[in-house]
């Protein structure tokens, strides 16, 4: 079972779940951190790392004494990575998404394959807890590439939780896609329905089975329930505005461990998700 903790926005709450549904599991799990910009599940779970692997993707190098700027890789690549000049193609290595097509379409096989550094990955363990991050390099602009990296070390003998990034953009579509399940992380707030909305609209696009968790339950107003209520989508846990909880946070602490009745929260409701994969299998 592969679940994805999802989020409209930034500042829900998304890695405080995550990370405490994967401690509550009571069983062998990977906890995998793609929120790769600023990754910070191993602030809860503090793994011991035990192997950090640079992560790199393709960029054209030109053959000046082949290429006659014929142009073709400039009218092929989609993302203005290369500016076909009259003599020879100027490359962005930063806007280029490694796809290798200016490479096979070159009539003179004057381009070839160079590598660029976009981040690292680190992996390692947190008592049951299987540890993968990403760690994307700073000011790169491109983070779907190092997030499936990430993906690429996912068990299947096991069930993993995805930390995915906020929000709707190509990162979290890279983070989500594949999974069995998305537990959208949100609040009872006028920007929490807001960026909910757009959150649905993506899993749904996706044909991604997903429910919903609510945070800080007790603020706001009903909206939020009365927009899953009106489209039929399943609330599977509230959790209070709780001073305790933002304590814990602030010192890096996993709240099921330091908040009593919190854990057994986080065991029904990983009960809850591996019944409906026992469901989705039957």
């Amino acid at each position: 079972m592969i679940i994805a903790v999802a989020s409209g926005k930034g500042g829900t709450g998304k890695t405080t779940m995550a990370t405490n549904l994967a401690w509550s599991a009571g069983e062998e799990v990977q906890l995998l951190d793609c929120d790769v910009e600023e990754p910070n599940c191993h602030i809860f779970l503090r793994p011991t790392v035990e192997e950090t692997i640079p992560v790199s993707i393709v960029v054209p190098e030109v053959d000046k004494e082949r290429c006659t700027g014929c142009g073709k890789c400039g009218e092929m690549c989609q993302f203005n990575a290369i500016a076909a000049l009259k003599t020879e193609p100027l490359i962005f290595p930063e806007l280029c998404h490694g796809c290798k097509g200016c490479i096979l379409i070159c009539p003179e096989q004057a381009l070839t394959e160079g590598r660029r550094e976009v981040g690292v990955l680190e992996r390692g363990r947190s008592a049951q807890v299987g540890f993968v991050q990403g760690r994307l390099r700073i000011g790169e602009a491109m983070a779907p590439p190092l997030i499936r990296a990430v993906k690429r070390h996912i068990q299947n003998e096991q069930d993993t939780i995805i930390d995915a990034p906020p929000g709707t953009s190509c990162p979290a579509i890279e983070a989500v896609k594949g999974s069995d399940f998305v537990l959208l992380v949100t609040e009872p707030t006028p920007f929490g329905l807001n960026d909910l909305k757009l959150a649905v609209e993506l899993v749904r696009q996706l044909g991604l089975d997903f429910g919903v968790l609510i945070n800080r339950s007790d603020i706001g107003d009903d909206r939020v329930r009365e927009y899953c209520r009106g489209e039929n989508i399943e609330v599977l846990l509230e959790i209070p505005d709780d001073r305790r909880i933002a304590q814990e946070y602030s010192r890096g602490a996993l709240i099921v461990e330091a908040i009593c009745g919190l854990g057994e929260k986080f065991e029904g409701l990983w009960a809850r998700l591996k019944e409906k994969k026992l469901k989705t299998a039957g």
